[in-house]
């Protein structure tokens, strides 16, 4: 079906198509018959891609990456896609409008996409509205939070701790995004001294909401993959030291290394297919720097099983897409799980967990 719609899709601007995709899901996951329809394309469930990890249960390790559903329009409709987890956000205090348009770019040549968004999102407010208000979840929701583009940086850790005390009650995790490339000056938080601040200010403020929200969400951080590999370890360093529960490896990049495609001239961070040997070193790098004290998610370039299996292989617990599904459409998520479950029976692996970082 997606093969038929893609064409005319990809006949509109790229943050238009966009848009209406999500209010045709956001629509379509109000339905009744919804759930019945959205079965048909997923897999069905395997105990061999089941895992726990912070004490939530993951049905699958393929999870949807921040950035697709800002606003968290249409969580019950990927939910019904088969994610293992979704990642709504980025998210800032107050609402933004983001960069100017155009600002989204595909580079189909390259199975690539480039965005310079800005995080453009409706605010904290109003996505715990549309979160409090979701019916039961058929899958963890986690929220990546950033700062507002007006904030300095020295005042920073106020709007992540804004985020995290109007979404505590409702996020199943916490992503702190130092990483996008879209916001000025937001990659100098990553610097080893500024990022463990920053963390320990939000793991201290999960920890003071506990007692209100009767939660306590883990909190991950999302990094770059174009920092320096020493600047790479001792961020890494100072996300174990400030207390994180997790890694994100990795961001989108600035590099533009074998590109084809016109559009590969624009500014902003470069997703997809390109991304995929250079986020699989870094997650691999990432494993054996933690020595798997901390989980790790893996995003960046994943379009078949084989690129999900590399990098549970090479050391994450979970996985991200987001790119692939522009090109290949939601039964993605099936092939991902399906192929994942086929490729561990063929490997005599009873479950997922046993197979992360077995190449790091």
């Amino acid at each position: 079906m997606y093969s038929a719609l893609r064409p005319l899709l990809f006949r509109l601007d790229a943050e238009d198509a966009h848009h209406r995709t999500l209010g045709v899901l956001e629509l379509a996951s109000r339905l009744p018959l919804w759930p019945a329809f959205a079965r048909q394309l997923t897999a069905p469930a395997s105990p061999r891609l089941t895992r726990t990890l912070w004490g939530q249960p993951f049905a699958s390790p393929v999870g949807l990456a921040a950035g697709l559903d800002k606003n968290a329009q249409a969580v019950p409709a990927f939910s019904a896609f088969g994610f293992g987890f979704l990642e709504v956000g980025t998210v800032t205090p107050l609402p933004q409008p983001g960069n100017e348009r155009p600002r989204l770019f595909r580079l189909p040549s390259d199975e690539a996409l480039i965005n310079r968004m800005g995080f453009n999102n409706a605010g904290a407010a109003a996505l715990h509205a549309r979160l409090a208000a979701l019916p039961a979840r058929l899958a963890p929701v986690w929220v990546n939070i950033g700062k507002n583009k007006a904030t300095p940086n020295e005042a920073a850790a106020e709007d992540y701790l804004k985020c995290v005390r109007a979404l505590g009650d409702v996020a199943d995790a916490f992503v702190v995004n130092v990483s996008s490339p879209n916001t000025p000056g937001l990659r100098a938080l990553q610097a080893a001294g500024d990022l463990a601040a920053l963390v320990r200010a939000v793991v201290g403020e999960v920890e003071a909401g506990r007692v209100r929200t009767l939660r306590r969400p883990p909190v991950l951080v999302k990094l770059a993959p174009d920092l320096h590999p020493a600047d790479f370890e001792a961020s890494v360093g100072a996300v174990l030291e400030a207390g994180a529960a997790g890694l994100i490896v990795s961001n989108t990049t600035l590099a533009r290394d074998g590109l084809t495609h016109p559009h590969r001239a624009e500014a902003g961070g470069l997703s997809g297919r390109p991304l995929g040997a250079r986020s699989t070193a870094l997650v691999r790098d990432a494993y054996r720097l933690t020595r798997g004290r901390v989980p790790i998610v893996g995003v960046g370039g994943i379009f078949d099983a084989q690129d999900a299996y590399a990098k549970l292989r090479a050391g994450a617990d979970l996985v991200e897409v987001y790119s692939a599904l522009i090109y290949r459409g939601p039964g993605l998520v099936r092939e991902l799980n399906t192929g994942l479950d086929r490729l561990l029976e063929r490997d005599g692996v009873r479950n997922v967990v046993e197979v992360v970082g077995v190449d790091a």
